[in-house]
């Protein structure tokens, strides 16, 4: 059983990296500027911890009128960017 699990801990051990390696995350904040204190300002908090504990950098976008939404969450998933965190209920129509 022990060499079961460390088995499965060194593999672990070595697809973490190639799967760092995949993730460009993006995050799209909605009207209000991602210091709102709601939403947007709550997944900036988390996108910097994020970023904090796993040196992976994101890239970001606050929307100033409700048309931009489609155009940037179009643009994010363009340019490959994977996961695409969007603040608030109002991403609904545009994804």
């Amino acid at each position: 059983m022990k060499r079961i699990v460390l088995g499965l801990l060194a593999a672990t051990a070595m697809v973490l990296p190639a799967f760092a390696a995949d993730v460009q995350p993006a995050i799209l904040y909605d009207l209000g500027g991602k210091f709102d204190k709601s939403f947007n300002e709550s997944a900036y908090h988390g996108a910097e911890k994020f970023k904090a504990e796993t040196g992976i950098a994101y890239v970001e976008f606050e929307v100033s009128n409700a048309s931009q939404r489609e155009q940037a969450l179009r643009r994010f998933a363009e340019d490959g960017r994977n996961p695409i965190v969007m603040a608030g209920f109002a991403w609904e129509d545009a994804l």
